[in-house]
């Protein structure tokens, strides 16, 4: 069994290690989309609070850790970029949290045969 695959679990406690280290990756990746999430909806407050104002009115932004002042003009482009590159990353975030669902999946099946196959 070993020869064929490096990354098969020779024993038992090797299949339940690499089965908890994939759900363990799985819950990872829903804990970064879900603070993702968060992030995304705290930029379209934002971008909904002050898209209605004036241009030219005073808008502060933390960069960095350093508030800056800046216009709702300046702003207001940066946050809607900002949104757009956490959507992607969770729209990534997404894809690859499928594709481990899959693998854990796969994994479970082949276990499952092994198992009959003993």
């Amino acid at each position: 069994m070993a020869e064929s695959d490096p990354k098969e679990p020779i024993n038992e406690q090797g299949v339940v290690n690499m089965y908890n280290a994939m759900r363990t990756e799985l819950n990872q990746i829903y804990s970064k989309t879900t603070e993702l999430e968060m992030d995304a909806s705290e930029h379209s407050l934002v971008i909904n609070a002050i898209q209605p104002l004036d241009q030219s009115r005073r808008c502060y932004r933390m960069i960095g850790g350093v508030l800056v002042e800046r216009t709702v003009k300046e702003v207001l482009p940066a946050v809607q970029r900002n949104k757009e590159g956490i959507e992607e990353v969770i729209a990534r975030l997404n894809e690859a949290a499928e594709k481990k669902k899959r693998e854990i999946a796969d994994f479970e099946d082949k276990v499952q045969d092994q198992d009959k196959k003993v």
